[in-house]
């Protein structure tokens, strides 16, 4: 009887898993409105303002293929697998992390923990110890990155801010990315925050 149980559990989970589905969520950042076909396959992007961004939603299992004609001539990129991915199709690079909303009050800062912020920052601009494992991302134009297997996360693009009141715990996890115009800035207020003198931004990659 027991056997039998155990066959039928396992029968409800392979059909579980085979009713899931598959989904890939791309969201695609540029400098101009994002103009897109039917099929969401076809992408035209031109120069324009600072921050535009489009999201495409697929399902089923097999790779999804996009074909991009932009200022800089055309591009096909390939997302293989299912997940959520940021293509970069800005004339900067855009870079960014997980973030660790909620999981710890926001005490005083101290002065360690900015120079160490600091450093951390600096080394992100300059495509340093950049990784999936340490959940950061370094994405130049004409790129296209896997962020998470969770298409559900929350990804907060470059000029928008994390609301104060956002529940963290809605979502599975929450990234934030940014212009690099925009990481240079921040990175030059903390700079003055800190009362030791740091070295200047690094050259950065595009």
């Amino acid at each position: 009887m027991q056997k039998n149980s155990a066959a039928f559990v396992l029968v409800l989970l392979v059909a579980f898993t085979a009713c899931k589905g598959h989904e890939k969520k791309i969201l695609v950042y540029a400098n101009s409105d994002v103009q897109v076909d039917n099929t969401k396959t076809h992408i035209t992007v031109t120069d324009g303002g600072p921050h535009h961004e489009q999201e495409l939603d697929f399902s089923g299992g097999d790779p999804v293929t996009l074909d991009v004609q932009s200022p800089s001539g055309k591009l096909s990129l390939t997302a293989s697998d299912d997940g959520l991915y940021i293509l970069n199709l800005k004339t900067d690079t855009v870079v960014g992390s997980k973030q660790h909303v909620g999981a710890e009050g926001e005490g005083r800062i101290t002065q360690d923990a900015l120079t160490q912020k600091l450093d951390s920052l600096k080394k992100l601009v300059a495509d340093q110890n950049v990784s999936d494992a340490n959940q950061n991302y370094f994405i130049v134009p004409g790129k296209m990155a896997r962020i998470t297997p969770e298409t559900q996360a929350k990804v907060f693009g470059p000029f928008t801010t994390v609301p104060g009141g956002f529940d963290a715990g809605s979502v599975p996890a929450i990234y934030k990315f940014y212009s690099m115009k925009e990481m240079r800035e921040i990175i030059a207020s903390l700079q003055k925050m800190t009362s030791s003198k740091i070295d200047t931004v690094p050259a950065t990659k595009k």
